[in-house]
């Protein structure tokens, strides 16, 4: 039976996360296999006035793609294959993806000189360089038994935990954040003290976002970026992650002088200095945020539900957003998750010397609106 609440979201995504306008052109490009939300999705389009195109795409024929030849795909392959659809996307004015993972692991075969190749050549300018620069965008993923599995739940239950989330009242949430917005922006030092952190850097004036469900839904993050070379440290991630077709595991990472100069992992140690070795920015920070959706509490392993865990942050290497801007340029965005709740054994955020969080709860007055027992209220109306 069609659950009405896939037209809401998409109606949500049209409307609200891509503002789509009257005679505007919206690609919706959709791996893996569903028809349910993407039908709605082209609907919404054409009820707002908007031209819909359409790409598919399957991931075991992308890694058959990839890895063909004696040394998988070429570089001259991908530049092609890049002009081409760098030409299509700046032909658009919006984008919505919607990715289905029906196995975590489906690209894990590709070598990762390949995964290094194509960030390189294919991701960075088409998605980094082009889309995420000139169109209104925004990505999602589809409920299914592989996310459920994930997320520990029964796949009916799963599928409406995540209809509700992702149609809480996301306007809502990014003017609930706007208090934090303001407090960042007032900062210069940082300082992140936890068991698995001792990290010190500034984000003065390199600018915040309160997000408000443009770039992907669910939401729930404030976000800025360090001054590119003021990152000093060390951080062991308390999350897996879910990266290039890898489930990687006990990520840590050391820095001096913003850059990451030592980085090791329990799981798949080799592949994560292939990551950073992809270019000079993979080994800067590109993004620093906090994670504030009250309904989600714990990692499922996919990285637009775990970056938004309420009393979490994500510190990540790599590209930079053009809204928080501190010029460090990369094939690579990997957010990395570290949980400072209690339950996940704590921690504490200093802003110029005073404590905003304790535990991953706000403690200044102005901020406690943003704890999960009261942002709830405000976003669930």
């Amino acid at each position: 039976m069609f659950d009405p609440r896939y037209r809401t979201f998409a109606e949500k995504l049209v409307n609200h996360s891509c503002s789509l306008k009257p005679g505007e052109k919206l690609l919706l490009e959709v791996t893996g296999h569903e028809d349910v939300l993407a039908k709605e999705i082209i609907r919404a389009v054409y009820k707002a006035g908007g031209q819909p195109f359409l790409s598919l795409i399957d991931e075991s024929l992308q890694k058959a793609w990839l890895t063909g030849g004696s040394d998988g795909i070429s570089r001259e392959a991908l530049e092609a294959q890049a002009r081409w659809d760098k030409a299509r996307m700046e032909e658009m004015d919006a984008y919505i993806s919607i990715s289905i993972k029906e196995n975590t692991y489906e690209m894990l075969s590709v070598p990762e000189a390949v995964n290094t190749r194509y960030a390189q050549y294919y991701r960075r300018p088409v998605h980094l360089e082009t889309r995420q620069m000139k169109t209104k965008w925004t990505g999602i993923r589809y409920p299914n038994p592989s996310m459920a599995q994930a997320a520990g739940m029964p796949t009916e239950d799963f599928e409406d935990f995540y209809l509700t989330v992702c149609n809480f009242d996301y306007a809502r949430l990014g003017e609930a954040g706007l208090a934090l917005k303001e407090r960042m922006e007032k900062a210069d030092r940082v300082e992140i003290k936890a068991p698995g952190a001792d990290l010190s850097f500034s984000i003065k004036d390199i600018g915040c976002v309160s997000c408000e469900g443009l770039r992907n839904l669910p939401d729930g993050e404030v976000l800025t970026a360090p001054v590119k070379e003021s990152v000093e440290g060390w951080i062991r991630y308390n999350t897996t992650s879910a990266y290039q077709g890898r489930l990687f595991r006990g990520v840590e990472l050391h820095f001096s002088k913003g850059r990451i100069v030592e980085a090791k992992a329990d799981v798949h140690n080799e592949a994560v200095q292939a990551i950073l070795d992809t270019d000079e920015g993979a080994r800067y920070i590109g993004e620093f945020a906090f994670g504030v959706n009250p309904a989600i509490l714990h990692p499922i392993n996919d990285t637009l539900f775990d970056e938004k865990i309420t009393g979490s942050i994500h510190f990540t290497p790599g590209n930079t957003y053009r809204t928080a801007n501190n010029g460090n340029h990369s094939g690579v965005h990997w957010d990395l998750v570290y949980i400072l709740r209690e339950d996940y054994g704590g921690g504490s955020i200093l802003f110029d010397g005073e404590l905003i969080q304790k535990d991953g709860r706000f403690m200044p007055p102005a901020l406690q609106h943003l704890n999960p027992e009261n942002l709830l209220k405000i976003i669930s109306g």
